[in-house]
């Protein structure tokens, strides 16, 4: 890969990966909204099952359009890790200033209501886990706001080096389809 090729592909890897890093946020604002309104909270899980599918979209686009449709695997590979890899660091600046300076507790009163209650005392003590469940609240209100945006950084990162292989053997072309 030459120096402009290079270029080129961290130049559609950042782009996309701001267009992915819209779409893990708005994952994560219907994640948060969806604690109390469960049509969100699907949503959630639907936009970031959606992932894989985007980043191959987005992959083909570069494919046909900025490489006249022909891409290696280890081209396709390198431009998939670069936009999870931009995306990542977006999102976890979000949820770093959401934990920060909009949070204040929401999450981990929300997950504390959700045990509490009647029905979750019932499920969590049929499971032997109460004194479990209380040490994972007691953990969760110590965490603090970088810690979660790096957690999340690190997994997105992995999950684009697992993703990135499958990804990049379908979107690869080594002809040009007419």
């Amino acid at each position: 890969m030459t120096a402009p090729e290079y270029m080129q592909l961290k130049a559609y890897a950042r782009q996309d990966g701001f267009f992915l890093a819209l779409l893990w946020t708005a994952s994560f604002a219907c994640y948060i909204l969806g604690i109390s309104n469960q049509m969100l909270g699907m949503l959630a899980i639907g936009l970031a099952v959606m992932t894989p599918f985007f980043v191959a979209g987005r992959l083909r686009k570069f494919r046909d359009e900025g490489r006249e449709g022909l891409i290696s695997f280890g081209r396709s590979y390198a431009y998939t890790i670069f936009v999870f890899f931009y995306g990542a660091v977006l999102l976890a600046v979000v949820q770093f200033l959401y934990f920060a300076y909009v949070d204040n507790g929401y999450l981990l009163g929300a997950f504390s209501r959700m045990i509490t209650s009647e029905e979750g005392k019932e499920i969590i003590s049929q499971y032997g886990m109460t004194q479990m469940m209380e040490d994972s609240l007691a953990e969760m209100a110590q965490i603090r706001p970088i810690d979660y945006a790096l957690n999340i950084l690190t997994v997105n990162i992995i999950i684009g080096f697992i993703l990135g292989v499958p990804i990049g053997l379908v979107m690869q072309r080594s002809e040009v389809k007419r």
